[in-house]
């Protein structure tokens, strides 16, 4: 399925507020929380097949979900998913690929690092302990992180700098502990042995805490806010937008429709 990068999304609510409503629990969410499923056109026998649009950009038609992964895999097999669905294109013939659950994972895997790799070409991206060091303790740092297998006493030195930098020594912020691995982070942003990394302007930071919050929900890591409880970033990110007196990158507003 194609995705167009530039194309306008034909309307999938009445209505063009910033919620939807997830087709598997009923709850609404910021549309910055939760994952579009769009269908292709062009599937065998007139059946189309469903994808993800992750960033919702495919014309026509979609549908929205805001599980984690496990729930997925269980509405899936269930048949719950390809029922929701059914509702939602009203009767539309079908078909759920069987690792639907994989390509939406790394969408959003690709989306986020995709996004770290423009705050990179565009400067405010930081990798390398001394240069992060030394940026966090002077306050230039809004955002800091830390690979998936990065190593505790790395973490530490770099959060100390970071809360001298925020003025907010005792507080307990820390860095945030990503779902992924240095390996992960050194292919997406074509560096060696990335392990920490961290952003020099808050509107950088602000952009990135949903993609973030986005994939650590639909993992179940992270320990992020429920999606409906707007927000949806990290407790260690919403601790360093209250640090910096920011706010959350996601505002929820009232009175969504239905998606469909």
């Amino acid at each position: 399925m194609r995705t167009l990068r530039n194309e306008r999304v034909s309307s999938d609510i009445a209505g063009d507020g910033p919620e939807r409503k997830c087709i598997l629990s009923g709850q609404n969410a910021a549309r910055d929380a939760l994952i579009r499923l769009a269908i292709s056109p062009d599937g065998p026998d007139g059946v189309a097949m469903v994808a993800p649009d992750v960033l919702a950009k495919a014309p026509g038609r979609g549908a929205w979900i805001g599980v984690t992964r496990a729930e997925l895999e269980e509405a899936i097999a269930k048949g719950r998913l390809k029922g929701a669905m059914a509702r939602a294109f009203k009767g539309a013939k079908l078909a759920i690929p069987e690792d639907l659950p994989a390509r939406i994972e790394a969408a959003l895997i690709r989306a986020f690092t995709d996004r770290l790799g423009l705050e990179m070409r565009s400067g405010r991206l930081l990798v390398g302990s001394d240069r992060i060091a030394e940026n966090a303790r002077s306050g230039r740092v809004a955002f800091l992180a830390h690979a998936a297998d990065a190593g505790q006493d790395g973490n530490r030195k770099l959060d100390q700098a970071y809360r001298v930098g925020l003025e907010a020594e005792g507080s307990g912020i820390v860095g945030i502990t990503l779902p992924l691995d240095r390996a992960t982070l050194s292919v997406a942003l074509g560096r060696e042995n990335v392990v920490h990394l961290a952003l020099t302007d808050r509107a950088s930071a602000q952009r990135l805490n949903p993609l973030l919050a986005r994939l650590n929900h639909f993992l179940g890591t992270g320990g992020e806010t429920s999606p409906t409880e707007g927000g949806d970033v990290p407790p260690a990110q919403d601790e360093q937008n209250r640090a910096l007196g920011g706010d959350t990158a996601t505002d929820s507003a009232s009175g969504a429709d239905m998606m469909i």
